[in-house]
C-alpha cells in the first residue's frame, strides 16, 4: 500500500508494517507515536493507512503526553512492585507532567520518592515493551476483582456495556487504559516526582481520599534539569511573594479576590494607566466612565442574565435586583443611543478604566491572576461593516506599541463560535469572515481555536511570552454583531438611511491586575524604571548633606521622576543593601565631596557602582529613561 508520510512524501508501504518501520524508513528515530486523521497509535501497532501518517516527537503537545502518559504507567508499575496492597484509581498525563491517584495501605510521604524513583528507574532500565490487548468486559472486571483493584472495577462499570476496553502489559505490569503509549519503557530517560496531594475519589468528599503523586519526564537529563530550574524560579518570581516583599499590594480575608494596593502597588498601575492614556488620547478615543451598580434589566437586555449570570454579583434592594458589572459593554451601549449617530461620528471610541467585577470560586482565586475585583484599559469602538479592518489593524498597532515596550513578544489566536452563542448564525459567520479576512489580508500569523469566542461574537485573544517562556492571554479584539441589535443603535450612513454599527470590545493589557501580576513575574520585581515605584533613591552619608540631597529630590520630582530620601542614621552601606533588595533602578549617594562639587555617586541595580555624575546630567539621563519609557537602563 502507498501512504504518505508528512514531510517525507509518499511511501510504499507493505501490509503488515508497523508505524515504527515507517518512521525507521524516514530516518525519524524521535518518533514517539503516530497519528493519521484525528488518532493516534502507538509504533508497534500495523499502519492502519487511514490518512497521511504525522509522526508525533517530544518537541508536540501530542508526543509529549504521549511520552508522559507512559511514565505514569511506569509509576504505577513501580509502586505495585512496592506495595503491592495499593490500589491504582487513574493516571492521566498533564500539562507539563502526569499523575497517578492511588489507595495506598499506609500513607507514604515524599521521603518515600527516592525509594519509588529508584525503582521507576530499573523498569525504565528494562526497556519494557508495551503490548495492547483488547478485552471484553467480563474479563476485564474478573481480572481485576481477582487483583483487588476496586477502583478499576468501578471505572469499568460505569462505561456503556458495548463500550471497547483495552489492558496495556508491561512485563509483569497490566493496567485498564484507552492509551496511546510509547513502545517501550526505555526512552524514559529522565523524571521527577515532584509533589504529594489528597485527591478524592472522583472528586467527591463522600469517598475515599486518594494520594495523588504528580510527577514530570523529559527523553535527557538536561531538559528535566532545565524545566526544574523554571520551576524554582517561577517559585522566586512568583508575585504574591513579590508583591507584599515590595510593598506593592495585600490580599485579606474580609475582601477575598479583592486587592489592598499599597502606595507602590499604585505607582505601578498608574504608571501602565497614564501610558494607555496618552496612547489612546493621541488616537481619538473618548474616555468614559459608567456606573458600576446597574438594574438587571440592563444585563437582561445584553444578554448577561441569560449567559454570564453565574459570574455576576447581583443582590436584592427592595423590590428590585441589581447587578454590579462584569463588563463596560452595556453602559457604553447606553451612552451611544443617548445622541443621534452619524457616520461622520465613526468610529466613536469610549475608553474605561472603571472597576469591575466578577464571581470566582473560591478555589480559583490565585493572587493577582485570577481575582474578583478588577480594572481594565477597556474600549469599545462603534463602527460601520466596510471599515472594520481599519479599525482593528488600528487596535492590532496599539496592542503592538505597547507589548514592544514592555519587550513581551506576542501571538493571535482566533476564536470562533461556541456552542452557547447569541443570536443568528448567519451573523455569526459574517462577522467571523470580516475578522479573519483582517488577519489573511494584512498577512498576520494566527492559530484557530474552535468555538472560544465568546456568546456574543468572534474575537482574537493576543498571547504574550514571559521572561520563562510562559504564555499568558492579555489583550483581546471581539467583533460583536448582536448588542448593538439588542440596544436599538443605529446611525445614519452616507445615504441619509439607518444603519446597525459594529461594536469592537478591546483591551490591550486586558486587567490590569492580572498585567501587573503578569509583569512582576516577568521582571522578578526588578520593574524598567519608567515603571518602578520609586527609580531613585537619595542617599546623604551624613545631615550635613541632606540640604543637598533634598534639593536633589526636588529636581527629580519636577521632572517626574518618583523618588525618596534614605535620611536615617545608618551606614551608607546599609542603606544600598536595602534599597537593592527593594530593587530601585538608582542609588544616588552624595557625600561631603559630592556636595562640594555638584555630583552624585551613582549606583544602579544592575552595574553597581557607575561613579559619579554631574547632578544635571545625571537628573536628565534618569528623566529621559522615564519620559521615553525605556526598557534598559541608559546609566551603566
Amino acid at each position: 500500500m502507498n501512504i504518505e508520510v508528512v514531510g517525507h512524501g509518499g511511501l510504499e508501504i507493505q501490509e503488515g508494517r508497523t508505524y515504527a518501520d515507517v518512521a525507521a524508513t524516514v530516518g525519524l528515530r524521535e518518533a514517539l507515536a503516530a497519528k493519521e486523521g484525528e488518532r493516534i497509535y502507538e509504533l508497534f501497532r500495523p499502519v492502519a493507512a487511514e490518512a497521511p501518517i504525522v509522526f508525533l516527537t517530544f518537541e508536540s503537545d501530542e508526543g509529549r503526553r504521549v511520552f508522559r502518559h507512559t511514565t505514569a504507567h511506569v509509576l504505577a508499575q513501580a509502586v505495585k512492585r512496592l506495595y503491592p496492597e495499593a490500589q491504582l484509581a487513574i493516571g492521566p498525563a498533564i500539562e507539563d507532567g502526569f499523575y497517578y491517584d492511588i489507595l495506598f495501605p499506609e500513607k507514604i510521604t515524599p521521603e518515600d520518592f527516592p525509594m519509588i524513583e529508584a525503582e521507576m528507574a530499573k523498569i525504565v532500565g528494562e526497556n519494557l515493551s508495551l503490548e495492547r490487548r483488547t478485552v471484553d468486559r467480563e474479563e476485564a472486571l474478573r481480572h481485576f476483582r481477582e487483583a483487588g483493584e476496586g477502583f478499576k472495577v468501578a471505572l469499568i462499570e460505569d462505561l456503556p456495556e458495548d463500550a471497547p476496553l483495552t489492558f496495556y502489559r508491561q512485563g509483569d505490569f497490566e493496567d485498564l487504559c484507552r492509551g496511546p503509549h510509547l513502545a517501550s519503557t526505555g526512552p524514559i530517560k529522565a523524571f521527577k516526582l515532584t509533589s504529594l496531594a489528597g485527591a478524592y475519589w472522583r472528586g467527591d468528599e463522600k469517598n475515599a481520599m486518594l494520594q495523588r503523586i504528580y510527577g514530570t519526564s523529559y527523553p535527557s537529563s538536561a531538559e528535566l534539569e532545565h524545566h526544574l530550574w523554571l520551576v524554582d524560579e517561577a517559585k522566586r518570581r512568583d508575585h504574591r511573594r513579590l508583591g507584599p516583599e515590595l510593598d506593592l499590594f495585600s490580599f485579606h480575608e474580609v475582601a477575598p479576590g479583592f486587592t489592598f494596593w499599597h502606595r507602590k502597588g499604585v505607582a505601578v498601575y498608574e504608571a501602565l494607566v497614564a501610558f494607555s492614556r496618552e496612547l489612546q488620547e493621541a488616537r481619538g478615543y473618548q474616555e468614559v466612565a459608567t456606573p458600576w451598580i446597574m438594574r438587571l434589566d440592563l444585563w437582561d437586555r445584553s444578554g448577561h442574565s441569560e449567559h454570564y449570570r453565574d459570574n455576576m454579583f447581583l443582590f436584592n434592594q427592595g423590590d428590585e435586583v441589581f447587578g454590579a458589572k462584569p463588563m463596560n459593554c452595556p453602559g457604553h451601549c447606553v451612552l451611544f443611543a443617548e445622541a443621534t449617530r452619524s457616520y461622520r461620528d465613526l468610529p466613536l471610541r469610549l475608553s474605561e478604566y472603571g472597576p469591575l467585577s466578577r464571581y470566582e470560586r473560591s478555589g480559583a482565586l490565585h493572587g493577582l491572576l485570577r481575582v474578583r475585583g478588577f480594572h481594565q484599559d477597556d474600549a469599545h469602538i462603534f463602527t460601520s461593516r466596510a471599515a472594520i479592518g481599519d479599525v482593528v489593524e488600528e487596535v492590532m498597532e496599539l496592542i503592538g506599541v505597547i507589548y514592544d515596550t514592555l519587550g513581551l513578544p506576542y501571538d493571535v489566536r482566533f476564536a470562533t463560535r461556541p456552542d452557547d452563542f447569541m443570536g443568528e448564525a448567519a451573523v455569526w459567520e459574517a462577522a467571523e469572515r470580516a475578522l479573519e479576512g483582517v488577519l489573511k489580508e494584512r498577512r498576520v500569523p494566527y492559530e484557530v481555536a474552535e468555538g472560544d469566542g465568546t456568546f456574543y461574537g468572534p474575537k482574537l485573544d493576543f498571547y504574550v511570552t514571559d521572561a520563562l517562556g510562559r504564555r499568558w492571554q492579555c489583550a483581546t479584539i471581539q467583533l460583536d454583531f448582536q448588542m448593538p441589535l439588542r440596544f436599538g443603535l443605529h446611525f445614519v450612513n452616507r445615504e441619509g438611511k439607518e444603519e446597525t454599527p459594529v461594536m469592537i470590545h478591546r483591551a490591550i493589557v486586558g486587567s490590569l491586575e492580572r498585567f501587573i501580576g503578569i509583569l512582576t513575574e516577568h521582571f522578578a520585581g526588578a520593574f524598567p524604571a519608567w515603571l518602578a515605584p520609586v527609580v531613585v533613591k537619595v542617599l546623604p552619608i551624613t545631615d550635613t548633606e541632606a540640604p543637598c540631597a533634598r534639593d536633589l529630590v526636588r529636581e527629580l520630582r519636577e521632572r517626574g521622576v518618583r523618588v525618596e530620601m534614605d535620611d536615617r542614621n545608618e551606614k551608607v552601606g546599609y542603606k544600598i543593601r536595602q534599597a537593592q533588595v527593594e530593587k530601585i533602578p538608582y542609588m544616588a549617594v552624595i557625600g561631603r565631596r559630592e556636595a562640594g562639587e555638584g555630583t552624585v555617586a551613582v549606583r544602579s541595580r544592575t552595574g553597581g557602582d557607575l561613579g559619579p555624575k554631574a547632578i544635571q546630567d545625571f537628573v536628565l539621563a534618569v528623566a529621559g529613561e522615564v519620559r521615553d519609557r525605556k526598557l534598559e537602563p541608559v546609566l551603566r
